[in-house]
């Protein structure tokens, strides 16, 4: 096994437990040729501490563009603007438990919405682009954060932004959500050079998706005018308790390998990354940013059963001042199962 600067393992780690919690998902498929840090989808939540109303939010429909983000590791990435024109918001999720408040961490979140002109990307004459459209995975304190415009609207629809939380292969949360309609109305009318169409003439009292009732799908729209931009935070509650149930892709995992978090989070320059394998298999770790790139993929050879722990140099890799996801792939029967986790970085963001 070739030894990288960057990490160093360690097998049979007897301060290692045995069993950590599952974030997962199995494939029959080998990696790619051409896509070597291929990114697998996976879900799966711990707890921290924060509390909210726990309440669960209404389910809606995800609307005829969704678009299947889970197979394609493109749509990895924090700025979904593509250079798409619009005000820019910096928009932040959060995720927690209904059950108990807790944030979930390692779930992951899609969303997409339409362009400053009422359109979505991939469909009808937008079809073969990809704006407006990403996913990104909570980090301990359940948040996960996009950098998008401020979105158009289109007849019969009030702005908003479509969602997923993708909690397991087992459960996922779809749902929209928008936002104070005199602010939108106010960032729109301020910039009538780049919103040709107007504010928004809907209210969400007036759109039919919202009619009853959009207490728990309001976020909130705040000018930063330091950095010329919006921001804003939504809170979502979904099913769960710091923990969920898994589906059968995680059960298939789980019979295979365990993946941990690793420790210390956040991240100086070092940090182990602790996993346990049930049967022997070719282990292979990748390292991505938070834009989608891989910033380093290691093969580590065919590991035996046990437990395990690499040492990752994250300073060395230039990841030291921002958080990261690291995958674990094992091929093992055959098959190819993952498993993924976000590491924060001690520094700044």
């Amino acid at each position: 096994m070739k030894r990288s600067r960057f990490l160093k393992l360690v097998s049979g780690a007897a301060a290692l437990p045995a069993v950590w919690p599952k974030v997962a998902g199995a494939a029959s498929d080998a990696p790619s040729p051409g896509n070597p840090c291929q990114l697998g989808h996976s879900g799966m939540a711990t707890s921290a501490g924060r509390a909210s109303n726990c309440v669960l939010v209404p389910s809606e429909t995800p609307g005829p563009f969704p678009l299947d983000l889970d197979e394609n590791s493109f749509f990895f990435r924090q700025d979904i603007t593509e250079g798409s024109p619009g005000v820019a918001l910096r928009q932040r999720v959060r995720v927690i438990g209904a059950s108990n408040c807790e944030p979930m961490a390692n779930v992951r979140v899609n969303v997409w919405h339409c362009n400053r002109d009422g359109k979505y990307s991939g469909y009808g004459t937008e079809t073969g682009l990809t704006y407006c459209r990403g996913y990104q995975f909570t980090d301990a304190n359940g948040e996960c954060e996009f950098l998008t415009i401020v979105p158009g609207w289109y007849p019969g629809r009030v702005t908003h932004v479509h969602f997923q939380v993708h909690v397991s292969t087992q459960y996922s949360a779809v749902s929209q959500w928008t936002w104070p309609h005199a602010a939108v109305v106010a960032a729109v009318a301020e910039n009538p050079a780049l919103y040709p169409e107007g504010p928004d003439p809907l209210t969400p009292e007036q759109d039919g998706v919202f009619a009853d009732g959009y207490e728990l799908q309001i976020a909130d729209l705040q000018w930063d005018a330091g950095q010329g931009e919006y921001t804003s935070l939504y809170e979502v509650a979904v099913e769960g308790a710091g923990t969920t149930g898994v589906g059968y892709e995680e059960m298939q995992t789980a019979a295979v390998m365990d993946l941990g978090p690793n420790r210390p989070n956040p991240v100086v320059d070092r940090t182990t990354i602790p996993f346990t394998l049930h049967q022997a298999g070719r282990v292979v770790l990748s390292v991505w940013t938070l834009e989608g790139r891989c910033a380093h993929r290691e093969d580590l050879g065919t590991l035996p059963p046990g437990n395990h722990g690499m040492e990752l140099d994250v300073a060395g890799l230039g990841l030291a001042t921002a958080s990261c996801v690291y995958q674990l792939e094992c091929f093992s029967g055959g098959k190819r199962f993952t498993s993924a986790r976000r590491m924060t970085a001690a520094g700044p963001r």
